[in-house]
């Protein structure tokens, strides 16, 4: 069996390194860049980590490393379906069979696509990165290398770079349409274009192979991706007894994008249907949910463990595609389409996200919190041109910032307001042009 591991590896390797580099749409995914760790491309599926490791790979052949000295390595590959972890030690000692003067003088880079297929491939991946003078990337599609988990079994010897579906950015890169000037001076015409890619945007999603589809194909291919979500990484990978109280969570969540979430209302709901289910199942079924990437929760942006803990969560899908999937009105939900597209941004920048609910009971979508310490209070809605909706909002920003005095306050919409102009410490930001910018400190 090594001997036929050996030259389906050797094979794959001179394939590889001799391929072209495909032409994809550049992500904007942070890396981690720590010496003697590996990076973990982890993501819900379809999410694009494939394609991350060739953008990657690209990269580093751009800025002068030989193809030689870059190794992608598919393990997705029914000639290897019986290998061990002993057996990875052919796919080292062939590539520097293959590229001796690599060895130990010069630092290769390997991407290893799908290893999780391999068991006990994690002892192999610290033994590499102790014993070889190389930079390891890794992703797969398994629930061990979507979530968290991988940081675990890497013994910390690993960091994550989250994929998620495209941002706004990423689909107008992606459909040959992305702004290359600042969007101050995009002319009437390109505004409006723009404009109309932010609605196709939320009303169809960031999943790259969903792009372009007509509706029926796109909605029927994004129910296959629930569903594996739900059997593979959650229901098998768990060994779940409940599935079926496990789909009606999903339901509820997913049907109610950027509401409130009870565990103890809906565990009072089920009891009253006399179902029979503790309430920590269903707190683990939620973070099973959030570790698959399927969806977010946020918790009450307070500094009482018991008041995070008693109070509600708000949810969001992964993407914005997956909200016509369950909702039950047939009515496109525009507005909550745009707050989850503006908490996906606020993820990819990396702050830390909460929601406020102020002591006189209003609230605000999102309390941000940057890595410097700076802070931002945001209230995100699509349409402002009733007065009393301009009104809440900018009376549910002033009575947090009574909370949070050093937060800058922004107002996010599709459009701007008619009528009186905004106190002057409210920030507005046409959503067209927040999410291209970058920058959640202004």
């Amino acid at each position: 069996m090594e001997s036929q591991f050996r030259a389906v590896i050797r094979q794959k390797i001179i394939d590889a390194q001799a391929a072209p580099l495909p032409v994809l749409a550049r992500r904007d995914v942070w890396l981690p860049a720590v010496k003697g760790k590996a990076t973990a491309v982890i993501g819900m599926r379809r999410a694009g980590k494939t394609s991350l490791l060739w953008q990657i790979l690209a990269d580093r052949h751009a800025s002068g490393t030989p193809r030689e000295g870059l190794l992608y390595f598919s393990f997705e590959d029914e000639r290897l379906a019986d290998m061990q972890v002993q057996d990875l030690d052919l796919l080292v000692e062939t590539f520097y069979q293959l590229n001796p003067a690599w060895r130990d003088s010069r630092r290769a880079s390997f991407f290893l696509d799908e290893i999780q297929l391999v068991p006990g491939w994690e002892l192999f991946a610290r033994r590499l990165l102790d014993t070889e003078n190389i930079d390891l990337f890794l992703s797969g599609s398994s629930a061990r290398l979507l979530s968290r988990e991988v940081a675990t079994s890497m013994r910390g010897r690993a960091m994550e770079a989250v994929v998620f579906p495209f941002s706004f950015r990423e689909m107008l890169r992606h459909a040959g349409r992305e702004p290359q000037k600042p969007t101050d001076r995009l002319t009437k015409a390109e505004r409006s274009q723009l404009h109309n890619d932010l609605f196709d945007y939320l009303a169809h999603g960031g999943f790259p192979e969903a792009q372009a589809l007509d509706a029926r194909n796109r909605l029927e291919l994004l129910r296959t991706y629930v569903d594996v979500v739900l059997l593979r990484d959650v229901v098998e990978r768990h060994n779940l007894s409940q599935p079926r109280v496990l789909h009606w969570m999903v339901r509820q969540l997913l049907g109610n994008t950027a509401g409130a979430f009870s565990i103890n209302k809906f565990h009072a709901d089920l009891k009253s249907r006399s179902v029979a289910v503790g309430k920590d199942t269903l707190h683990s079924y939620l973070a099973h949910l959030e570790d698959a990437f399927l969806l977010s929760s946020l918790d009450l942006a307070t500094d009482s463990e018991r008041r995070r803990q008693v109070n509600p969560r708000k949810v969001y899908p992964v993407d914005t595609g997956l909200m016509a999937l369950f909702d039950r009105s047939g009515k496109a939900n525009v507005g909550h389409a745009l707050e989850t597209a503006v908490l996906h941004e606020l993820q990819r920048r990396g702050v830390q996200v909460n929601y406020v609910r102020t002591p006189a009971g209003f609230e605000v979508d999102f309390y941000a919190r940057g890595l410097a310490g700076n802070e931002a209070l945001i209230q995100v809605c699509a349409d402002l041109d009733s007065p009393d909706t301009l009104a809440r909002e900018v009376r549910a920003l002033q009575d947090a910032a009574r909370t949070w005095p050093n937060a800058a306050l922004q107002l996010i919409t599709l459009n701007p307001p008619k009528g009186d102009p905004l106190p002057p410490e409210i920030q507005l930001h046409l959503a067209s042009d927040w999410l291209l910018t970058g920058d959640t400190s202004s």
